[in-house]
């Protein structure tokens, strides 16, 4: 995770969005203490992306920097900081059913504000290269499964879904979809917002503003021009 100097330039940094007013802050820096984690809500984050990925009984399969219960720790500290959280899911990785229904019931449990849902893309030169590819009814299934088991969470379809959806990326919201993220990826590339938009009014979809105003800005009449998405 960061060191306590990182997390002081952070702040610097999350002043300056607050002040200009255009975004909700959301910070993705990795495992947090308890006192970092009061920190970075001090200085104005309001959401933090901290990923489970997966079951705990597959994590050490695909991490080997830190532990299962160091993200859990750092998910509580968040939350007793009063940060939101947005706790996902990476599919593809070569867990089982039974991998992904334990990971549901754990954020169940968590009662994350956003659920992200990945989907592995395979990279060559990394361990999971020669992963096989999701078939799309199997990706539907999964975001089925965790509208049913978290009926209240925001899902997001986030990365891979060009690779394994393709052509049925539209059915995604037919599964139980809230929104899914436009752009590239951390990563590998996305397909073009041009294409998405298209997607959306095929669908008679509608794009919602994230917020009508940056909630907790220091500039509350400046219009959100941050994350949307498609109702």
């Amino acid at each position: 995770g960061p060191s306590d100097d990182e997390i002081e330039e952070w702040g610097d940094v999350t002043r300056a969005m607050r002040q200009e007013g255009r975004v909700r802050v959301c910070a993705s820096l990795g495992v947090l203490t308890s006192r970092q984690a009061l920190r970075l809500a001090e200085v104005g984050v309001q959401r933090y992306n901290h990923n489970l990925q997966t079951s705990r009984r597959h994590f050490a399969n695909i991490v080997t920097t830190h532990t299962y219960d160091e993200r859990l720790d750092t998910l509580r500290s968040l939350r007793s900081a009063g940060i939101e959280l947005c706790c996902g899911a990476l599919f593809g990785t070569g867990e089982t059913w039974e991998d992904r229904l334990d990971l549901a019931f754990q954020l169940r449990e968590i009662n994350p504000e956003v659920v992200p849902i990945n989907f592995l893309i395979p990279v060559a030169g990394t361990p999971l290269e020669n992963n096989r590819a999701l078939d799309p009814l199997e990706c539907l299934r999964i975001i089925a499964v965790y509208r049913f088991i978290l009926p209240s969470q925001h899902l997001n379809i986030a990365g891979g879904r060009e690779v394994h959806l393709r052509d049925l990326q539209s059915w995604m919201f037919l599964a139980g979809a809230d929104s899914f993220m436009m752009g590239n990826y951390l990563t590998t590339c996305g397909r073009s917002v041009k294409e998405d938009l298209r997607m959306i009014r095929d669908l008679g979809l509608e794009l919602e503003p994230y917020l009508r105003t940056a909630k907790g800005s220091d500039n509350p009449n400046r219009p959100d021009a941050g994350l949307k998405h498609a109702r």
